[in-house]
């Protein structure tokens, strides 16, 4: 989950997009590693949507920090440790309804593949 999160948000820090296959990747990548290694247990596919919602969401925060980190005289660590709230708060105001697109579209490939994988 932290690597894929890091990757998206590299992804988004060195395009300064948001891309809707890398967050598809994300919860693929998540729901597939649940699913080999957790089996058939009936919890994973919602526990694998769960933390792909959650490094989707982590993923953007970081290419937000990556971006900003460009423009302020801080980095992109100080920006995500130090100052949390103010990195949040920017993101939501960045946030549209395609940002949650790409959130609700990686947990369900993150529920569908951890499904199919465990199969």
């Amino acid at each position: 989950m932290v690597v894929a999160a890091g990757v998206y948000g590299a992804i988004i820090g060195a395009t300064k997009h948001q891309i809707g296959y890398a967050a598809v990747g994300v919860g693929f990548l998540i729901g597939f590693a649940a699913g080999k290694v957790g089996g058939r247990n009936p919890a994973l596919p919602v526990l694998s949507a769960v933390l792909a919602l959650v490094s989707v969401y982590f993923g953007q925060l970081l290419g937000e920090a990556m971006i900003a980190a460009k423009e302020l005289p801080v980095t992109v660590s100080e920006l995500f440790f130090d100052h949390f709230g103010l990195l949040n708060e920017a993101w939501k105001a960045d946030a549209g309804p395609l940002t949650y697109v790409f959130i609700a579209i990686a947990a369900f490939a993150a529920f569908s593949s951890a499904k199919k994988a465990a199969d």
